[in-house]
C-alpha cells in the first residue's frame, strides 16, 4: 500500500523539478524582427518565391516561442497565411502582407520593465 504513495509522490514532484531546469527562453530582439518585417516588404513589393519563402521561414520558429503572446503569435500566423506567391501582385495582397508586418515590432517585442521610482534625496 505504501509504495502507490511513494510512486505518486514522485510523479507529482517530478513535474515541478522538471520546469525548475528549464531556461529562461530570450524573447527575439528588435532587430530579428525588423529583418523578418523588411523581408515581408520586400515580399509585398517583389511578389517573389525567393523573398516570400524566406518570411515564412523565418516567420515560422516564432510560433513556438514560448514567450511569445497570443497576439504576436496570430499576427506572425497573419503574416505567414499572406506571404504567398500569387499571380497578380494587388494593393489587397500587398496590404494583407503589410499590415501584419508594420505590427510586428510592436506587439512581439519585449515588454518593457516598469521603472522602480527613485528615492528622493535629502540635501
Amino acid at each position: 500500500m505504501r509504495l502507490p504513495l511513494i510512486l505518486l509522490g514522485f510523479a507529482l514532484v517530478l513535474p515541478t523539478a522538471a520546469q525548475a531546469q528549464q531556461k529562461k527562453v530570450p524573447f527575439p530582439t528588435r532587430e530579428e524582427l525588423r529583418s523578418l518585417q523588411l523581408l515581408a516588404y520586400s515580399c509585398s513589393r517583389a511578389n517573389d518565391q525567393d523573398s516570400c519563402g524566406k518570411t515564412r521561414n523565418l516567420a515560422d520558429p516564432l510560433m513556438d516561442h514560448p514567450r511569445l503572446s497570443a497576439a504576436c503569435k496570430d499576427n506572425i500566423w497573419e503574416l505567414i497565411q499572406a506571404s504567398q506567391v500569387v499571380s497578380s501582385n494587388s494593393f489587397q495582397r500587398r496590404d494583407s502582407i503589410d499590415r501584419p508586418a508594420r505590427r510586428l515590432t510592436l506587439v512581439c517585442s519585449e515588454p518593457e520593465k516598469p521603472k522602480q521610482p527613485t528615492a528622493p534625496t535629502k540635501t
